[in-house]
């Protein structure tokens, strides 16, 4: 992504929140979208493909809160009317580029807008200590390419955490030319960008945006004799098998990033980042809610109405005992602390435990007797008088 793009994309605008949304609800809006325009729901929607990619897009800078707070701060910067140097700056027209402002962490256009040096505190060191020499003319090392791949856990997996082959497909150096995209292995320098990979160009106000170079495709070189291989760009598709950690406590839709795991870089570039979307099946008995697991257990009418002790089971580990009060009514949620979900700081949540009055469908004469007989008891009682009193006064 070049300077410019970091700077003009309304990433709240492509998730649809404003620009004071809190993290929750940037997570829901992203969520939401990326549901609706994800591929597999998708398939043969090249449009819907790439709207996928600039929600992911906006995920990655305004869900990471570091890389959010550039974001504001360089559009507040540059995003409305430009830098307007002040009289002790010289005064006049005065021309910059914005790629020396975050120290090149751009080199070759390949990298993510996250990948800003140290935001931008570094700004003003750049623009009024340039050093006199411009751009250097040695050639970039390029960042690799960032790779999007899904996983399917089964929800112990998503639980307890877990190990899973992935098998990707991306961009790497061509074995053929070494990378270099000259089939004798010596490519020359691209004189239009002087191998930088990148190109200014003015935008009126007194200041200049830098963009990939036309000519080299920001490479920063050009080969003489292109590689048939990969018809001189240096690149060519691979597929590689990599084990890949599932942190523990992971949610379904969650987007997990893995640093330096995507496809390898240029020239002594970093490799880019490994993006995975999890997807978690359903347990037959447990549920999830935030960091809590969640049961519905059965319990007798006798049980529900004299208390006792119930056995409940938990997600890979043995059951455990809960006393049951007196007077148990259908529905009460009790808690039993420690056996949910793995929070981040290695801390588990809690099982929360549902009681349902489970009423029997057959009876046996012994049974119905006893019941006959609890209803003569209790004929007195009638336990909607309160609902009737309730509903006349209202």
């Amino acid at each position: 992504m070049s300077t410019k793009d970091f700077i003009e994309k309304d990433y709240y605008k492509v998730l649809g929140v404003p620009k004071d949304a809190t993290e929750a609800e940037i997570k829901k809006a992203y969520r939401k979208l990326a549901r609706e325009f994800h591929p597999d729901a998708n398939t043969g929607n090249a449009k819907a493909e790439e709207r996928f990619k600039e929600i992911s897009e906006a995920n990655d800078i305004l869900g990471d809160p570091k890389k959010r707070k550039e974001y504001d701060e360089a559009r507040a910067l540059f995003g409305n009317g430009g830098f307007r140097p002040g009289p002790g700056a010289g005064g006049g027209s005065f021309n910059f580029d914005l790629g020396d402002l975050f120290g090149g962490a751009q080199a070759g256009g390949g990298g993510q807008a996250g990948g800003f040096g140290g935001g931008l505190g570094d700004v003003f060191g750049g623009l009024f200590n340039r050093g006199g020499t411009g751009t250097g003319t040695r050639t970039q090392p390029r960042r690799g390419q960032d790779i999007d791949t899904e996983v399917t856990l089964t929800f112990t997996e998503a639980i307890e955490g877990a190990t899973v082959p992935l098998r990707m497909s991306s961009q790497s150096p061509c074995r053929a030319c070494s990378g270099t995209g000259d089939k004798n292995g010596t490519p020359r320098v691209c004189p239009t960008c002087v191998g930088t990979g990148q190109v200014a160009r003015g935008t009126g106000g007194g200041f200049s945006l830098t963009d990939p170079c036309p000519d080299c495709k920001g490479r920063g070189l050009i080969a003489e004799h292109p590689c048939m291989e990969c018809k001189g760009s240096g690149r060519a598709k691979s597929s590689r098998t990599m084990q890949v950690r599932i942190p523990a406590g992971v949610t379904d839709g969650q987007r997990i990033r893995l640093r330096g795991k995507g496809a390898p870089g240029e020239r002594g570039g970093p490799a880019g980042d490994l993006y995975v979307l999890v997807h978690v099946d359903a347990h037959p008995v447990f549920g999830r809610k935030d960091d809590n697991l969640t049961v519905t257990v059965p319990v007798t009418f006798t049980e529900a109405a004299l208390g006792g002790e119930i056995r409940v089971p938990t997600l890979g580990g043995p059951s455990l005992t809960l006393k049951l009060p007196p007077g148990t009514p259908n529905g009460r949620t009790m808690r039993a602390r420690g056996k949910g979900a793995v929070r981040k700081d290695g801390t588990r949540g809690d099982l929360l435990v549902t009681v349902e009055v489970s009423v029997p469908k057959d009876l046996s004469g012994k049974a119905r007797d006893a019941l006959e007989a609890y209803r003569e008891a209790t004929a007195d009682e009638d336990p909607r008088a309160e609902l009737f009193e309730a509903a006349k006064g209202a």
